[in-house]
């Protein structure tokens, strides 16, 4: 067995209690669940991308932590950005003190802010679009169809980023999802800056809309796969919530209750890391036990929810996976 290391065992002796303790009962659920052979799906919210989660969670896809990905269309596109154009990147920390025109003088430096962060749109969202516009045209001239990360794995294969690298290509999530060729669910990815460049072009003519395949076409890639996945057991790892976490997690009731496959298994995992308030009648705050109502957990499912910043907790996490 491999021994734990110095990260693992600080949380292992001061995190004892209250959202500290369901951390640490959360990772030690993850870890059982991969012991056992149990696949796990992670899924992103938010911006985790462009708060850099890949320098760790890349590592968690090299050693086979992870088996699926659900991920916002802007996670998806931004831990690329992040690669291409990080020296470009401006961070506020003192974004809280904006006013309306310090944020429309950001706008005018091309410069779009998330939270303390500021991504370069000349150096980030065109320098892609330049290449997958290319990627999208080649593909619809063969008559070809893919899903909107499988485009963003030719992307990065292709090797015409190569160039403009600014990080170790090690802290790239997105670089290590695509060699080993990793199953991504993206719902939704139609308003990200790049569902929205792809938009423009269907708008202007030179681009059928189903060229990128829809998400309805996600669901069903998902049914096959949890379908074929699911003998030892599925877990869900949610970060954040959203789109992300809703649309994979009713691949279960949508298999067992539309499909009438009752011999679907529950997932046998569930994990949130989430601040959102439980009591305004949110998906992304509801506690693991309203799943229950809805056919996607069973009664005895390892359950955590940690509330708390996912940019601090998620990292943890998988420094405990990972041994570190």
């Amino acid at each position: 067995m491999k021994t734990k290391g110095a990260i693992s065992e600080f949380i292992e002796k001061y995190y004892l209690h209250f959202n500290a303790a369901a951390l640490v009962d959360a990772a030690k659920g993850y870890e059982a669940q991969l012991n056992k052979g149990s696949k796990m799906l992670v899924s992103l919210a938010g911006a985790m991308s462009t708060a850099e989660l890949g320098k760790i969670f890349a590592e968690m896809i090299r050693q086979d932590k992870v088996q699926i990905i659900s991920c916002t269309g802007a996670n998806l596109e931004e831990d690329i950005m992040n690669l291409v154009a990080h020296s470009h990147y401006k961070r506020v920390p003192n974004y809280r003190d904006l006013t309306p025109k310090d944020e429309w003088a950001l706008l005018e430096k091309g410069l779009n802010r998330v939270t303390d962060t500021c991504i370069p749109e000349e150096e980030a969202f065109r320098r892609l679009q330049e290449h997958i516009v290319k990627i999208w045209k080649d593909a619809e001239a063969k008559g070809e169809r893919y899903l909107p990360h499988e485009y963003m794995y030719k992307m990065l294969l292709s090797g015409v980023l190569e160039e403009y690298y600014e990080i170790d290509l090690k802290d790239s999530w997105m670089y290590a999802a695509a060699e080993k060729n990793l199953p991504i669910v993206c719902p939704g990815w139609e308003d990200s800056t790049m569902g929205n460049i792809f938009a423009s072009y269907v708008l202007k003519g030179e681009l059928k809309a189903s060229t990128v395949k829809s998400g309805i076409e996600y669901m069903t890639f998902l049914a096959d796969w949890y379908t074929d996945n699911s003998e030892n057991g599925i877990g869900f790892f949610q970060i954040g919530g959203g789109i992300a976490g809703d649309f994979p997690i009713c691949v279960v009731p949508m298999l067992y209750q539309d499909m009438e496959r009752t011999d679907t298994p529950f997932w046998s995992y569930f994990c949130q890391i989430s601040d959102s308030t439980t009591s305004y009648g949110s998906y992304s705050g509801a506690v693991p036990n309203e799943k229950i109502t809805w056919g996607k957990l069973d009664i005895d499912t390892p359950k955590f929810i940690i509330e708390s910043d996912a940019t601090i907790v998620a990292p943890l996490i998988f420094a405990y996976l990972l041994d570190l």
